[in-house]
């Protein structure tokens, strides 16, 4: 397992809790700590060691990172305003003003993006400027499952020479996942108003 990036007592509870610790990680990870890319690659490593179970290990991945956004996402609304623009640093007044024109991709986008794109900013936004439990909890399952679905698939397809693939081009992947989404988002709008247009 990908233990090295990890303090020793998390290291041991995942040793532990098995697949649990992949949700022990993934919840810290989205909260109150950091471990950038450590959850994917429990994830990744897990699938390839037992493919029929990679389901479960992608699922316990996204549940565990949600159940640390909605904590943070409810310290946030607690703290208001001030509190996130001390906490949220340089890229405060950007989330703001993207989380109130686009609630839901607010949520969806970072949280498909691999580090070292800013992910929890945006969920802080979220809960200052209290977006809508049901709107948050939507759009970061869906995006969390589709990022740790992907890779479990890339896994079980490639072995393990995805991880170091993915480690080693992050920049490209998270470009190539940004270009995606925003011809998905520019066509769709293009389409809602061409539909207006005509009726």
């Amino acid at each position: 397992m990908h233990h090295a990036k990890l303090p020793a007592w998390l290291s041991k509870i995942v040793a532990v809790l098995g697949p649990g610790g992949i949700f022990a990680v993934a919840f810290f990870d989205s909260s109150v700590l950091s471990f950038p890319f450590v959850a994917d690659a429990l994830v990744i490593e897990s699938s390839v060691q037992k493919p029929a179970r990679m389901p479960f290990y992608c699922a316990m991945a996204a549940v565990g990172s949600l159940a640390g956004c909605i904590w943070l996402y409810l310290l946030a609304k607690k703290g208001g305003e001030a509190w996130f623009h001390r906490h949220a640093g340089k890229g405060a007044r950007h989330a703001k003003r993207w989380v109130l024109r686009n609630a839901f991709l607010s949520t969806f986008v970072p949280s498909i993006l691999p580090p070292p794109f800013p992910f929890k900013v945006f969920v802080l936004a979220e809960g200052v400027f209290e977006v809508p439990i049901k709107t948050f909890v939507v759009a970061l399952l869906l995006g969390r499952s589709l990022r740790y679905f992907v890779e479990g698939i890339l896994a079980v397809r490639y072995g393990p020479t995805i991880l170091d693939f993915i480690t080693a081009h992050e920049a490209m992947f998270a470009l190539s996942i940004v270009v995606t989404l925003g011809i998905l988002y520019a066509a769709s709008r293009w389409m809602f108003r061409s539909s207006q247009a005509e009726s």
